[in-house]
């Protein structure tokens, strides 16, 4: 955490939270991504809208990433997946599918991500969405201590 800038966190906290406010005003959508892009297929008449904002979504990472990598730990070259822990014998695929499974599952079962529970929900002041923010910071913690994974 040498690289952690106060400043930078709050430019970006008050930009993610400046374009859910658009888009609930602008919209009337809650940014939650999995409920984005889990509603973008089948094409119906909102699936512009979800691909606009995806798009736009990766593209401003990617653009601010190669603008000013001095925001980001390390720079962009520096991003890279983590690995499985050391003797757990797991293939990185297997290791990526699980993860990636176990994502789509928890996302699914908890009614939406971590953005829309966090950012949107907790904003709403929705006990829902505090539980599962709750429930996505205990899980994190107890794997960061289980994998030692940091």
């Amino acid at each position: 955490m040498e690289s952690f800038s106060p400043l930078s966190a709050a430019i970006g906290g008050s930009l993610i939270g400046l374009a859910a406010a658009i888009l609930w005003l602008g919209n009337g959508r809650i940014a939650g991504i999995s409920g984005i892009f889990g509603n973008l297929l089948p094409a119906t008449h909102s699936a512009l809208w979800r691909a606009i904002f995806l798009v736009a979504l990766i593209a401003g990472a990617w653009v601010t990433a190669h603008l000013f990598p001095q925001l980001g730990v390390g720079g962009v070259k520096a991003a890279a997946l983590v690995p499985p822990p050391a003797g757990w014998n797991i293939p990185m695929p297997i290791w990526l599918i699980a993860a990636g499974l176990l994502v789509g599952f928890g996302t699914r079962i908890g009614n939406g991500c971590t953005s829309g529970h966090g950012v949107c929900g907790l904003a709403r002041l929705s006990l829902r969405s505090l539980v599962a923010v709750a429930v996505f910071f205990g899980v994190a913690i107890l794997t960061v201590t289980v994998t030692g994974i940091v």
